[in-house]
């Protein structure tokens, strides 16, 4: 699975090594701290910091937070990557989480961090991609896994509603971009299903030798 999701793996060590970053210099001890280290802020976004949209994608607020959206990285990421193929994920990834953090400067005071609107994009990019899927939309586990998909997004949304200081504004932000993104025609077509068949009960992959691999 790791050879088959390098972008997802690369991504997940570079947040890891900005993050140890964070613990060393006791960055996200303070808003000042995080600011200084990319994260959005609304005023500075709009007067032409746009670099923030991206390094606010690789900051985190505490240990929690980052090991909320790692672990979420690790299984959605490694399945759409290997599904869709690396050079769409990085698309979908990088677009959806630039977009989440153009929302959250347009609507919240920040400062915003973290990696969480690009995994509502993949959320939101999973289902119209598998729907439109010559290959994949009429395989027997595609409801199944498109029904976890909405009930995982319905639920981190009450989540984001209820609990305080979650950046809503960018989760709706990537989750629409990546259900339009969804529509994207599929130009490299993902491994047919006789040599990748995937248990959408523990999102295990088995090859075509019957090996089993898992994200978890």
């Amino acid at each position: 699975m790791k050879r088959k999701a390098p972008v997802t793996m690369a991504l997940l060590v570079i947040i890891a090594i900005v993050f140890a970053f964070e613990v060393l210099t006791h960055a996200y001890d303070t808003d000042q701290g995080m600011i200084d280290l990319g994260a959005i802020v609304p005023g500075l976004v709009q007067h032409g910091e746009l670099w923030r949209l991206i390094t606010s994608m690789f900051l985190h607020a505490g240990w929690l937070h980052w090991l909320a959206n790692s672990w979420a990285l690790y299984q959605l990421g490694t399945l759409y990557e290997v599904l869709f193929g690396s050079k769409r994920f990085t698309l979908i990834y990088f677009t959806t989480g630039i977009i989440a953090g153009l929302a959250s400067s347009l609507y919240n005071h920040g400062p915003a961090v973290g990696a969480s609107g690009a995994v509502f994009g993949i959320l939101g990019a999973f289902i119209f991609s598998i729907r439109r899927s010559p290959l994949y939309r009429h395989q027997p586990w595609t409801r199944g896994l498109i029904a976890q998909l909405v009930f995982w997004i319905a639920v981190n949304l009450a989540i984001g509603y209820s609990v305080p200081h979650i950046d809503n504004v960018a989760h709706v932000g990537g989750l629409i971009s990546g259900l339009l993104l969804g529509f994207i025609p599929h130009r490299i077509p993902p491994p047919p299903p006789s040599e990748s068949v995937i248990d959408v009960g523990t999102f295990n992959h088995r090859d075509s030798e019957g090996t089993e691999r898992s994200p978890q």
